[in-house]
């Protein structure tokens, strides 16, 4: 299929002839069909064509929504009569700008695209670092609860408690508080505190508050969680 070349007067009259009984290239209506075929043709076809100049005007009417028209724009081969080829060259004008287009390198080389992509890679890898340094590091915490058993019942348990929050170091913090009884009238002192696992250790912790051997006899850990 085809109209021969569109830009030779031999073409332009397989077109004619072609149109002798219909209105537009395909179906009834202006499609990308008649687009593709009047963008090929460089000039009005003359006056003694008249069913190709007829069909020439009326699409060129539309050019201002031609885009718009139905249908898909094919090859200038899948249009017109059986047997005749299509042999319609490009413009030299549309040559010159092919080969123009072939000096500009739209996208770039491939060694550019892969310096860019390390440079954005690098900038997201610091960009990455510079965030996660910020954000403060996760601290490692227990809490525990502590038994601290008097000598027997006439230890002062108020200066004995007093004894053991007198221990101050970093990453320690005394919470609440009790006397519970364990028989004979002694009472020991139930007493909690959160510890940075990293500075505080239950055996520092028993080292300190067992020296007060005035007061403690021992010191036992009741309960031990992470937090």
């Amino acid at each position: 299929m085809g109209f021969g070349d569109l830009k030779s007067s031999s073409g332009l009259k397989v077109l004619n002839d072609f149109l002798t009984d219909r209105s537009f290239i395909e179906g009834y209506v202006p499609s990308q069909a008649d687009v593709a075929v009047f963008d090929a043709i460089t000039a009005p076809p003359p006056a003694d064509l008249c069913h190709a100049l007829r069909w020439y005007n009326h699409i060129k009417s539309y050019q201002a929504q031609k885009n718009s028209l139905p249908g898909v724009k094919k090859p200038l081969g899948q249009y017109g009569p059986a047997g005749v080829a299509d042999t319609t060259s490009a413009s030299p004008a549309a040559s010159k700008d092919e080969d123009d287009d072939d000096d500009i390198d739209l996208f770039g080389s491939d060694e550019e695209e892969d310096t860019e992509a390390a440079k954005l890679k690098e900038q997201r890898l610091a960009e990455y670092a510079a965030k996660k340094a910020k954000k403060p590091a996760l601290i490692a915490k227990s809490s525990i609860l502590l038994d601290v058993k008097p000598w027997d019942d006439e230890t002062d348990m108020a200066k004995l408690e007093e004894c053991v929050r007198s221990i101050q170091m970093d990453g320690l913090v005394w919470g609440q508080s009790k006397l519970v009884p364990v028989g004979y009238g002694i009472k020991k002192l139930q007493i909690s505190c959160v510890v940075e696992d990293d500075k505080v250790g239950t055996d520092i912790l028993e080292e300190q508050i067992t020296a007060f051997e005035d007061y403690v006899q021992s010191m036992d850990v009741a309960a031990f969680n992470k937090i």
